[in-house]
């Protein structure tokens, strides 16, 4: 037997609770609009610049499979990348570059809708159930793409002497916000024209059909139940500034009212968040919009609120465990149906860990909120999962440690830094 490999060091977050927050920060590009989005600018052989790109683990291996097809992709500057797909000879997506990352299947409707053909692994990613693709390939399909999945990986190809992907009528089986991109970004350089039925309608499709739009797609509905789309034969560059992200404008919301403070969101949008906020309200936090983004405020124990995660414009399924955090501290009991994802309760072991009661049935979990939390070490299980544990250790007495962040990595940016400028006291260890 050989000498077994040692195991990467992870860093870890330690907390030391019981300090309200106050303050001003700036909420980054959105992780899902800024990973399509630079998919999309493989749609042209033309320059792109796409502004406002957070830097986190998933566009730093968004940006990697780039380049290893043969492109330019590179920050310039602070949140502003330059990609350059003239270049780009290679359209596969190897799973060595993309097994921790979901976002991978955003590759296949830009590689096939340009280069009539496309290898794509099936996606990694956190493990909070399955995310089947089997939207993704029969939409294609319909567009006249030939699909096989062989040995891990999509195989997408043009039948023989067709140049360009047909237009079609797509209506999903289920709402799914990656296949509504795959099939935007395809249906931009196809033959005739597209419409979706039973889109996702969430602000990064509305974000992405912007994007198109200024490269000289022609796309109407975006953002709504019907989007139709005229194809065109070749897309320009453009520039183009990624939307804010609405997930950690979130978390930071949560985070100010289960601690207390007074806190600006800069580039926060209200309109963006609207049932998340009106939960916080009723909770009994101030959340209104100010010239520029969002400031909340919060003293005191707040209510218990009970919600149901579905699509957008419902409760997004991606603040279900950072609302779970601030129920648990929040005065009397309240029930979490989750229907989005199988597997998004792991968070809860650890958040008992630190003495939260809750109670878990199936889709449904119920917390019982108790005066105070006590800090523990927990383990992240997922992206939002780290986000809770992160907002119970704020308002928990004593040290947490956070294990595992490199999970909170891949979806905010600096988190815990702008949590030390709003005044807590929390530190990255190596």
């Amino acid at each position: 037997m050989g000498i077994p490999t040692p195991l990467k060091p992870m860093d870890k977050l330690l907390i030391r609770g019981g300090r309200p927050l106050n303050g001003e920060i700036r909420i980054s590009g959105a992780k899902n609009a800024a990973l399509p989005e630079l998919c999309a600018a493989l749609l042209t052989a033309e320059p792109m610049t796409l502004q406002n790109i957070p830097r986190l683990q998933d566009v730093a291996t968004m940006l990697k499979l780039i380049r290893n097809m043969g492109a330019t992709a590179e920050f310039s500057s602070e949140g502003t990348v330059l990609i350059d797909s003239s270049e780009l000879h290679f359209p596969e997506a190897p799973y060595e570059m993309v097994k921790t990352m979901r976002a991978s299947v955003l590759a296949l409707g830009p590689l096939l809708a340009r280069f009539g053909e496309a290898t794509v692994s099936l996606p990694g990613g956190c493990a909070i159930g399955a995310r089947p693709v089997d939207q993704h390939i029969k939409g294609l399909q319909k567009m006249g793409a030939q699909i096989v999945i062989e040995h891990g990986y999509m195989i997408a190809k043009l039948p023989k002497g067709r140049t360009r992907l047909q237009g079609a009528h797509i209506r999903t089986d289920m709402i799914t916000v990656t296949g509504t991109e795959n099939f935007m970004m395809a249906a931009a350089l196809a033959e005739g024209e597209t419409i979706l039925e039973n889109p996702a309608m969430e602000p990064e499709i509305t974000d992405l059909g912007d994007m198109l739009i200024a490269m000289g797609a022609k796309v109407e509905g975006h953002g709504t139940d019907r989007i139709r789309i005229q194809g065109v034969e070749k897309l320009h560059g453009a520039t183009h500034r990624v939307v804010a992200d609405r997930i950690e404008c979130g978390t930071f919301l949560c985070a100010v009212a289960a601690t207390g403070g007074d806190v600006v969101l800069k580039d926060g949008r209200t309109e963006h968040m609207a049932v998340v906020i009106d939960m916080l309200q009723a909770a009994g936090a101030q959340v209104e919009a100010v010239d520029g983004g969002i400031r909340v405020r919060s003293q005191g124990r707040l209510e218990a609120q009970s919600f149901k995660t579905t699509e957008y414009p419902g409760f997004p399924t991606d603040m279900q465990a950072q609302f779970m955090a601030l129920n648990c501290i929040s005065e009397g009991e309240a029930k979490i149906t989750e229907t989005i994802f199988e597997n998004r309760f792991m968070h809860v072991s650890e958040l008992m860990r630190m003495g939260a009661k809750i109670h878990v049935d199936g889709k449904v979990a119920i917390t019982h909120g108790v005066e105070r939390l006590s800090g523990a070490t927990v383990m992240a299980t997922d992206l939002r999962a780290s986000a809770s544990l992160v907002i119970a250790g704020l308002v928990a007495e004593g040290e947490t440690i956070v294990d595992r962040i490199y999970h909170l990595d891949r979806g905010y940016e600096q988190m815990e830094a702008k949590l030390r400028d709003l005044g807590a006291e929390i530190e990255r260890v190596k």
